[in-house]
């Protein structure tokens, strides 16, 4: 196949027969399917080539890069926070990252730092753009991983189904959320995205490679997503020496480097992965302590994240059903596997996490690619049953492809999903990015008021302590992050010890309980700054500080959405003019003290 025939094209030829048809001549001819080409000939398709697809995949994540908040404080204070303090020597830390529990890793966190500090060392960046470059290199990884997938996916599917998928990656707000959060949950969606694509190609060295490397690097949990490689392997092919070998290795290569650097900075042996198995399923505390959700919350979350995609890759056991029945014989498989090997990832997860009790956002991460492709075969199939049921009533001329008569479907359905997902995403901009533009003014303070680089400063959090953004987005390490009282009675994060063992330290506030520890809490009359939201509710311990004008003057607010008194669909979904007459809005201030002067 020449470089040329990989380029955007416009086949002006009526479609003679199905693609499936043309590749199993060619696995006739060449006897080799896993080496066999995607047969790109068939008339009458558009669809981009590799390169176009990286370039719109990549933009659109660096889009999310720049635009993005950070929806969950897990991200903020595990990750963020922890590889601060590995860069700078400062930051906060969660009781997560105690040598008594160890449940996150270092050595993951070292991977991500590299390039930052890297950077960090040659130019001297100011330390928010730190923050956006470990963003857009997250970016960069996310869209080579969708890349692969998504030529893959034409292999294994056919270019229709790729072209709809890559369509549903680009502009669902799930994807938008999930491919830059610095995150194991998002780390463990590129690598369960590049182990399907491998696996679909009967790489499966590979396959195991990916699949170790999130599990083991990433979230433990992701390795329920190699349950269908591994079976595949095991029960269908029978190679049971190469999964053994390539299974021990790729556990070597990376489990025993992440022992040994976690390790070294805990002060003692520490398996992280074990460790937080152990927590959430043998004995430990568990994840309830963090909060429970009924089922309609992932349900309600799918939508609002994939809109119309999330209920097609709900509708896929049933399509294929359908399918199997309704659509000839010639049509029932994919290149290699059968539909229900190939997706049962998705389904295996589903059932898994959607059973727990403890439920969020994050957990659905590894499986958003998953979801498109589920949603793009629904809609082919939708597609096909529609020209099977048009053929009733109006005999087809012979040689009729059904693409011929339901193009429209598609295009519906994808302007409607982009719609949708572009919608959702400037809703989260408008309506939770306020944190983000105070800490940027917070940022720019000391230069535009001149205070002196070795003042000490002081920056409060109280009931919003979660929506903190990292200490990247601090002028300097002489400006602390500190947390006053409010209504909230859990766990707090605390400044990492500064003394040279400072990762190696138990103290004694830390606890796997959730307690509250009234030690970690700042007095307000020390803080120079504070980051509060103004909805329109007051308690004791969450006064309106900003109508305090005597010990606070407002320096920035913005507004921010006051979601108890807005329409959950509106505020979901961004729609221009109509929205505005269902939400409402609150403000979001920073604050600086009347009475305590910045030396």
């Amino acid at each position: 196949m020449t470089k040329s025939q990989l380029s955007f094209r416009l086949r002006q030829n009526a479609p003679q027969q199905n693609r499936r048809e043309s590749r199993e001549k060619s696995h006739k001819k060449t006897q080799k399917p896993q080496t066999t080409k995607v047969d790109t000939t068939s008339p009458g398709l558009i669809f981009p080539a590799g390169d176009t697809a990286f370039k719109s995949l990549l933009s659109a994540r660096f889009c999310a890069a720049i635009w993005s908040h950070i929806s969950d404080c897990d991200e903020t204070y595990n990750y963020w926070e922890p590889m601060h303090y590995l860069i700078f020597g400062k930051g906060l830390q969660t009781w997560e990252y105690s040598p008594e529990f160890g449940l996150r890793s270092y050595f993951y966190l070292m991977v991500h730092a590299a390039p930052a500090w890297i950077y960090h060392k040659l130019l001297q960046p100011n330390p928010l753009l730190m923050f956006y470059f470990i963003r857009c290199i997250l970016g960069l990884f996310c869209a080579v991983s969708e890349v692969y997938f998504y030529k893959s996916v034409c292999r294994e599917f056919g270019v229709h189904i790729g072209r709809i998928c890559l369509a549903f990656q680009l502009f669902a707000a799930g994807m938008f959320v999930s491919s830059t959060a610095f995150l194991p949950s998002s780390f463990a969606m590129y690598t369960t995205t590049a182990a399907c694509a491998a696996w679909w190609q009967q790489k499966f060295p590979l396959a195991i490679f990916f699949t170790a490397l999130g599990s083991i690097l990433g979230w433990p949990f992701a390795c329920i997503l190699g349950v269908p490689i591994a079976f595949d392997m095991l029960v269908r092919r029978k190679l049971y020496l190469q999964f053994a070998a390539w299974s021990a290795l790729c556990a070597l290569v990376i489990l025993v480097p992440m022992v040994v650097v976690d390790s070294m900075l805990f002060g003692k042996i520490t398996v992280a992965p074990f460790n937080i198995v152990k927590y959430n399923v043998f004995g430990g505390a568990g994840p309830n302590l963090y909060g429970t959700e009924p089922l309609s919350f992932y349900l309600f979350n799918g939508f609002v994240n994939f809109n119309i995609i999330w209920v097609l890759a709900l509708l896929s056991p049933i399509a294929l059903i359908l399918h199997y029945f309704f659509v000839p014989t010639k049509n029932k498989c994919t290149f290699y596997l059968p539909y229900w090997l190939s997706l049962s990832p998705l389904y295996l997860w589903l059932a898994v996490f959607m059973l727990q009790e403890h439920k969020e956002e994050r957990f659905l991460f590894p499986v958003y690619p998953l979801i498109c492709l589920s949603g793009a075969i629904t809609l082919d199939i939708v597609q096909k049953l529609f020209f099977r049921l048009l053929n009733l009533f109006q005999k087809m001329p012979h040689g009729t492809h059904y693409l011929d008569k339901t193009m429209f479907i598609m295009f519906i359905t994808i302007i409607l999903t982009s719609l949708l997902g572009i919608s959702r995403v400037f809703s989260l901009y408008r309506n939770y990015h306020a944190p983000f533009d105070l800490m940027m003014e917070l940022n720019r303070y000391p230069v535009d008021v001149k205070i002196s680089e070795r003042a000490q400063v002081n920056v409060c959090f109280g009931k919003e302590w979660h929506r903190y953004p990292s200490s990247f987005f601090l002028p300097n390490n002489n400006w602390n992050i500190r947390f006053i009282k409010s209504e909230f009675d859990g766990m707090l994060p605390a400044p990492y010890s500064e003394l040279e063992n400072g990762t190696m330290i138990v103290h004694k506030y830390f606890n796997d309980l959730n307690k509250e520890s009234p030690e970690l809490y700042f007095d307000i009359n020390k803080c120079h700054f504070l980051l509060d939201s103004d909805l329109g509710k007051e308690t004791p311990l969450e006064p309106n500080y900003s109508n305090q004008k005597d010990r606070w003057k407002v320096i920035k607010s913005y507004k921010f959405l006051n979601a108890e008194k807005s329409h959950s669909f509106f505020r979901a979904f961004l729609i221009f003019v109509v929205s505005d007459k269902y939400i409402t809005f609150g403000n979001f201030s920073l604050l600086q003290s009347t009475k305590l002067k910045i030396k």
